[in-house]
């Protein structure tokens, strides 16, 4: 039986400490043998490689003490690669290698490849095991370089003259190569160019490539992850050219290019922030596609016959309700990333049609019980202009039940980007505050992606207007709904969501109780001209180019309308962020400072745009509780 308590006072399993004794997963590699899976694990802001193979022997760590991460290339990601038993991989900005099995002394260790210079990111291995091509990011320069694998000679430009570089893959042949670019002031799910061009070798036998040509893309349509058939014949890539993201598969000897997965209401790109999304990849044998049939939050494997088109969810995966990070292996497995709206994310693979999937590591101990784990169900409402809008609401469910005729409180969880997605997935941020009798609404706004490229569109020149009048507006409507109690309601969100939280306290004072601000961005001047290169000229869509754009800036930067915010405001910052610098947070504290507004300031060092470091995370989910406990709970 439950006990009656207040609505989030409930007792939790989940404790501030808890929240940090997860892993996190990041790409997923097959070796060339078919058999051996690499995948990356990261915790306390460290990153192991891992490597398992169809044995019962637990899995084996590379690296040493080096912590693997590619930095510096646009949000990281391409971390490694594997290929002839051979790791290659990112640590304290050089390539290094390592042999999957040590035969020499010498093998037991790393060995960088690479000079100590820029940034490196997303290696890929030739298809005769000599050569990598690598994403190189030197003062402000990037380009697609080359090294062999030994680290004999130093790296070679492969091409420049682009802004950005993205996702290298080799032709099985090694005489051909693919790859994406695009320029400022475009982001790549803006507008990105899908280029392949010939390898040919020079006089000192190092590839270099031939005149590329475009063969897909544009400055007003993104394209993303192109893949080579197993046999060479067909190039296929993910464009948003119909409107969704679809898979289009390009036939190299006859030139004709077809849609072969294309849906509305659809997705099956997601927004390339890092190097490494993969959402689809080929069957061995070339007959078949598996990939992420994204719609309404909700993310399941599918395959699709190349032949004849005809697609079909892959059965037995029923658990799962979101799946990422799909690669093949040449001997006829799958592998992926998988989380369900109660099970925390694994790595895992399968041999489909010849079994139930293999679970290769799982992020949590799975011990939290079924009964304290609250489900979403996707909504749709209208924002105060008729359009509808995206979200995913979880209920409260935990150990305790509300008073007849209470309701719960509400907690709107804003993501950032602002071009990204909540999805439905085992999230603890979300089970933190549900388990202890809170309800959550996550908000995929105006300008969210999953929803098609017209609804992503919808933010340009609207940052601050349509992503606060869409969090205000869930939250309104779940509260009419009579899922959550008006009178008590929270605003929390990162980096472009914490921007969020800000403008929607300044243009709807009193409806939200209070608001909690991770390194959120606060002056849009500061952003424009401090930023990273990646994002250096984002807010020229999102807001308007400068100077031009001028008085939007002042007018949709908070820092400027301190006296406008009424309620109280938590203020999370990292020290070392190079995304939004801690300036930006320490500006809006010493605005609202000036007006008496009620808020608290927690920097935290050593940390970047984002928690790595579990004390932080403990520390964080601590003082976040009790903020809201404070103003909300007991408002």
């Amino acid at each position: 039986m439950k006990q009656q308590s207040a609505y989030g006072l409930w007792p939790s399993p989940l404790t501030p400490a808890a929240m940090c004794t997860g892993l996190r997963f990041g790409g997923l590699a097959w070796d060339t043998d078919g058999e051996r899976l690499m995948w990356l694990e990261s915790s306390d802001g460290q990153g192991v490689l891992r490597v398992g193979d169809d044995s019962a022997n637990a899995p084996r760590s590379l690296g040493g003490d080096l912590s693997v991460r590619a930095s510096g290339v646009l949000y990281g990601g391409g971390d490694f690669t594997v290929s002839r038993g051979v790791a290659y991989f990112v640590a304290d900005g050089r390539l290094h290698r390592q042999p999957l099995v040590p035969v020499a002394p010498e093998d037991a260790r790393p060995r960088p490849i690479t000079p100590a210079f820029g940034a490196w990111a997303a290696p890929t291995v030739s298809p005769d095991g000599h050569w990598i091509v690598v994403v190189h990011s030197y003062e402000d320069e990037d380009t697609l370089s080359i090294v062999d694998v030994e680290g004999a000679r130093r790296p070679q430009v492969l091409a420049s003259g682009s802004d950005f570089y993205m996702q290298p893959r080799w032709h099985p042949t090694g005489t051909r190569m693919a790859w994406i670019s695009w320029d400022h002031p475009r982001m790549p799910f803006q507008g990105s160019r899908l280029e392949m061009a010939d390898v040919v070798v020079d006089g000192e036998g190092c590839p270099r490539l031939g005149e590329s040509t475009v063969i897909a893309g544009s400055e007003r349509v993104s394209v993303s992850q192109p893949e080579f058939s197993p046999d060479g014949r067909y190039l296929t890539y993910l464009s948003d050219e119909s409107g969704w993201g679809s898979l289009y598969l390009r036939d190299l000897e006859t030139g004709e290019t077809r849609l072969l997965v294309g849906e509305e209401e659809v997705e099956i790109s997601e927004p390339t922030w890092v190097q490494d999304v993969r959402t689809y990849a080929w069957a061995a044998d070339g007959q078949a596609i598996y990939y992420c049939r994204h719609s309404r939050g909700y993310a399941h494997l599918w395959a699709v016959h190349v032949a004849s088109g005809r697609r079909m969810a892959v059965p037995g995966l029923e658990e799962y309700s979101h799946i990422s990070q799909v690669v093949a292996s040449p001997g006829g497995q799958v592998a992926f990333l998988a989380t369900g709206t109660a099970t925390p994310q694994r790595v895992v693979s399968l041999r489909p049609r010849r079994g139930p999937e293999r679970v290769r590591a799982r992020s949590d101990r799975e011990t939290l019980p079924p009964a304290l784990i609250s489900t979403p169900r996707p909504i749709r409402w209208q924002a105060p202009d008729g359009e509808d809008v995206h979200g995913l609401f979880y209920p409260p469910q935990g150990s305790g039940q509300g008073a007849e005729g209470e309701l719960p409180p509400l907690l709107v969880r804003v993501h950032g980007g602002p071009t990204s997605q909540r999805f439905a997935e085992y999230s603890t941020p979300v089970l933190f505050f549900t388990t202890r009798g809170v309800a959550v609404l996550e908000v995929n706004y105006r300008g969210s992606t999953g929803y098609g490229r017209a609804y992503a569109d919808r933010l340009n020149g609207a940052w601050g207007i349509v992503d606060a009048d869409d969090a205000v507006s869930g939250a309104r409507h779940v509260a009419a709904q009579g899922w959550a109690d008006a009178g008590r309601m929270a605003i929390m969100g990162g980096s472009a969501g914490g921007y969020t939280v800000l403008q929607s306290l300044i243009r709807y004072p009193g409806v939200f109780a209070a608001g909690l601000c991770l390194y959120g961005v606060v002056d849009l001047f500061g952003l424009a001209a401090d930023t990273h290169k990646f994002e250096r000229h984002y807010t020229d869509s999102l807001v308007g180019p400068l100077p031009e754009a001028a008085a939007l800036y002042r007018e949709r930067s908070p820092v400027y309308h301190a006296e406008e915010i009424r309620d109280p405001v938590a203020v999370f910052q990292g020290e070392d962020d190079p995304v939004v610098p801690k300036e930006q947070a320490e500006a809006i504290v010493a605005a609202l400072r000036r007006c008496g507004v009620p808020h608290e300031y927690h920097l935290y060092p050593g940390e970047g745009h984002g928690w790595r470091r579990s004390a932080t995370i403990a520390q964080f989910y601590e003082t976040a509780l009790a903020f809201v406990t404070r103003h909300v709970l007991y408002a």
